[in-house]
This record gives C-alpha cells, structure tokens and sequence, in this order.
C-alpha cells in the first residue's frame, strides 16, 4: 500500500471501512487504542490481531508516549486473551517502520501472532489476499468473548480453540 492510499485503520475507526478490517474484525476498544484480527493471515498463524492507536500517527518515530503506552497496554491484554482464548504455545509480537523495515501500512500497528512449535512464522510469507470476513469471524468472536470475560474479572476463562483446517 502506498503511503498516498487511504488509511484502512482510520477508515474503520470512522464507521467507513475499506476493504478489511471491517467492524466484524474489532475485538477490544480502549480511549487511545483498538484491537482488530488482521485481515492477511500466515500460514500457520490464523487468526492474529493488530492493535492500533486511534490517532493516527505513521510508525514508531511519531507517536506519543500516551499513545505507544496505550497501544502497549491493549497489546498485552491481547496477548494474555488470544492464549487463552487459541490455546496456543506461545505469542509473538512484531511492529514495523518505514519500506525497509516491512511496513505497508502507513499507521502505525503491533501485530500479535498466536504461536505454535514449529509453526515457521518467521521463514514464511503471508498468505496470499485477505481472509474472507467468514475465516475472521471464529477468531474475533473467540478473543472478542476472551477480552470480554477478563475485564468483567473473570480471569479463568478459556474458551474452544477454532479449527485452525
């Protein structure tokens, strides 16, 4: 995506999605920060979210220790849910700056990955597109009722894993 193209982040927060993520997508809301599943998937890594701030700001040289500090903050809350909620080893985050760094998508975003041993989340490319909003929608209902479930304090609750097929 060029740097010129309409943000797909800041299109979504305005209730005027693009392409993806679309409403159906978003798991969590905070005052600074929102939680979306991504609409491109890995391989072996469905499923995974993104977290934004809702300003929108380019790549990590630009944002607000407010809004980093939030986005951080949801970044956890997603991590500590998608573990529970996939019943997956491990998670993994990445966030990118700048062409050379793997950005294309000029808002800022932390991706959060749901691991599994040997899963080659590293040494592989994204599947090609997007998942339809149909593949989705298993992924943010399970970490939508996850993140849910944790702020009303009920830190105990683990929900099915969705078919990874």
């Amino acid at each position: 995506m060029s740097e010129e193209a309409p943000c797909p982040f800041c299109a979504l927060l305005r209730d005027e999605p693009l392409v993806a993520p679309l409403p159906q997508d978003v798991v969590a809301e905070r005052d600074r920060a929102v939680a979306v599943i991504a609409p491109r998937w890995w391989p072996r890594n469905r499923g995974h979210a993104l977290v934004i701030p809702r300003a929108h700001v380019r790549d990590l040289y630009s944002v607000t220790p407010d809004d980093l500090h939030a986005v951080m903050d949801l970044v956890q809350e997603v991590a500590v849910a998608m573990r529970a909620a996939y019943g997956c080893a491990g998670i993994s985050i990445r966030q990118h700056n700048e062409s050379a760094g793997g950005q294309d998508v000029w808002h800022l975003h932390v991706h959060v990955f749901p691991r599994a041993e040997g899963d080659d989340l590293y040494g592989s490319a994204p599947l090609p597109g997007f998942a339809s909003p149909e593949e989705r929608l298993p992924f943010a209902r399970l970490l939508r009722e996850e993140l849910s479930a944790r702020r009303r304090g009920d830190p105990e609750t683990r929900t099915p894993q969705p078919d990874p097929a």
